[in-house]
């Protein structure tokens, strides 16, 4: 530490000399990883009156746990009550203390960060809003913390940016399952690591192997328990746990190695958006992973913050949230906190995991038509186009029942988020899959089996807030005014951009003030990708206004021949799968 960092300690932690005999003894208790004090009566009630936290359960003793703060403290209560370092800690006390003084010496610096910032040239693709920079700066000063801003406001963009700003490479990255390959993606597109594009490395499996280099690492939550004896060997700098609060609840293997792998590494991030800093024991096991003991242990935070000893509510907890906001720990922005920056719309395009096997399964059937559109030069133009729509619509079904379970994993996600959804899908099956994967949020549903009042009824359960999620079919929508919704997730795609556009449109009216997310969810195969190529969208970026404008001649033409691509587009690749052509 240089003399400019030493001036911006504060004096309790700053080199003293002793104030006389000691008064008591202070020890390291490993097992409970705390700092124990031990003395007579009148050292201890000081202890306790004045730090409620370290109130323990035997006279002449108090405990405070191992975190930088509490470190702190104990130096300024030494300052009047000298304690002897037990011989075999001070080692252990003395880096205890150097951790403290770095902690408060970045603690001062902040306040001389700039409010805004941008990765640096050539590191990284994409340009930040500036709440987006305001985000960045931050994420760049706190070594640890919670970035809480509201789903759609680009958490994954500005956790990229800071691997770019502070090269903590190489980075893990601990996602939901459902979210691995939008992070592959979202890397490659923009991060670059010496001008180039990063090594992305997918862990796969619960058995450990001896990994390949790599700048970024990505695994989901559901393998962390069998590797959780060998993340902490290996040389990450930085940590991202995307959806954090999948870690709310301890016990686990789970939480276990993700508590082990962050007291490994130099940098831990936590992303979410949503608040959980209601329930208790919820956000004390998030920050836990974040920041070990930064809000005490359970006994004196559920004392102080909860509802009483060991319960689970918290009193007050926007108190809560402004105490993490001050201490630097969380950052969160809401949508209505930077509406002016925001268009009125914003389209993202997520590409989610699929079942393969599923796909594989529905289109069996279907084989038969191929090699009869393939082989069969006997058929007429209208046998032909028939047929060719027959297998377009097949594989549309298969793509989307292959997707559906994944779909409802991130529509649960922005229904824990507090947001009002309006899910699109094309086929009965997909939405029968939907109906059972969201039962427990009573979805609606018109998807044109419904009668004229089971239509009404539903819309109104929607817009009276008896159901935050209404089901509803691509071309079923007319006429609809739903401006509660605040998200709109396409779980299936259409050929045409206008009809899109139309559904959007069902939140988008007038009376929505909010600016209007718009996910389009996408599978890495099937129907998807072809359909993506004719709506001219791009995997996981914002995307500009589709179908707005009154659709050509020539474009109705270019759906009409949609169907067509997409059984060539399959035809190639049954034969790339194979090996061989598939008439061999």
């Amino acid at each position: 530490m240089n003399e400019e960092e030493a001036e911006l300690l504060p004096p309790y932690l700053r080199p003293y000399p002793p104030a006389g005999a000691p008064l008591g003894t202070l020890s390291y208790n490993r097992r409970s990883k705390c700092w124990v004090v031990k003395g007579d009566p009148s050292v201890t009630e000081v202890c306790k009156r004045l730090f409620p936290g370290s109130a323990g359960s035997r006279r002449g003793e108090a405990r405070f746990t191992a975190h930088r703060r509490a470190v702190g403290d104990l130096c300024w209560l030494m300052m009047r009550f000298p304690l002897e370092i037990k011989a075999s800690d001070r080692a252990l006390w003395e880096k205890a203390v150097t951790g403290a003084r770095e902690y408060a010496v970045r603690q001062a610096k902040m306040a001389t960060m700039p409010v805004r910032m941008t990765p640096p040239d050539g590191a990284f693709l994409g340009t930040l809003r500036p709440f987006q920079e305001e985000g960045l700066s931050y994420l760049c000063s706190h070594d640890r913390c919670l970035l809480a801003d509201e789903m759609g406001l680009g958490k994954t963009v500005q956790a990229l940016a800071f691997l770019s700003s502070t090269g903590s490479l190489p980075a893990l990255v601990i996602p939901p399952a459902h979210l691995t390959r939008n992070w592959q993606e979202e890397t490659l597109r923009f991060l670059r690591v010496d001008g180039k594009a990063p090594r992305v490395h997918t862990i796969r499996g619960l058995k450990p192997y001896d990994l390949p280099e790599a700048d970024v690492y990505i695994m989901h939550y559901l393998l962390l328990r069998g590797w959780k004896s060998v993340l902490p060997t290996l040389p990450f700098r930085s940590v991202i746990f995307d959806e954090i609060q999948e870690l709310r609840h301890a016990g686990t293997e789970k939480y276990s190695a993700a508590s082990l792998l962050s007291e490994s590494c130099e940098r831990v991030i936590g992303l979410s958006g949503t608040p959980i800093y209601n329930r208790g024991g919820e956000i004390w096991n998030v920050i836990n992973i974040l920041d070990y003991h930064f809000l005490g242990d359970w006994e004196s935070f559920s004392r102080e913050w909860c509802s009483g000893y060991g319960n689970q509510l918290v009193l007050k907890p926007d108190l809560l949230g402004a105490y993490l906001r001050r201490e630097g720990l969380m950052l969160r922005r809401t949508k209505q906190e930077v509406l002016r920056e925001l268009p009125p719309k914003r389209r993202l395009v997520q590409e989610l995991d699929w079942n393969d096997k599923v796909y594989a399964q529905l289109m069996a059937p279907v084989m038969r038509d191929v090699l009869r559109w393939e082989q069969d030069d006997q058929l007429s133009a209208q046998e032909r186009a028939m047929l060719e729509e027959s297998i377009s619509q097949h594989a549309r079904q298969a793509t989307g029942v292959a997707k559906a379970p994944y779909v409802c994993q991130f529509v649960r996600a922005l229904l824990d988020s507090g947001e009002k959804v309006l899910l699109f899908a094309h086929h009965h099956q997909v939405m029968d899959i939907y109906k059972q994967e969201l039962k427990a949020f009573s979805p609606g549903f018109i998807t044109g089996r419904e009668t004229t009042l089971a239509k009404m009824n539903a819309v109104d359960r929607f817009q009276s807030g008896r159901t935050d999620v209404l089901c509803i079919s691509l071309r079923a929508a007319s006429g609809l005014n739903l401006q509660r919704a605040t998200c709109v997730v396409f779980g299936e795609l259409d050929w045409s951009p206008a009809v899109h556009s139309q559904a959007e449109d069902r939140a988008h009216r007038m009376g929505q003030e909010d600016s209007l997310l718009c996910y389009y969810l996408v599978a890495p195969q099937g129907s998807d990708a072809v359909m993506q190529e004719a709506l001219g969208l791009k995997v996981s970026q914002f995307v500009g206004l589709m179908g707005d404008a009154p659709q050509s001649p020539e474009q109705a033409e270019q759906f009409a021949n949609q169907a067509r691509r997409h059984v060539e587009r399959i035809v190639a690749q049954m034969g790339d799968n194979s090996g061989s052509p598939i008439n061999a």
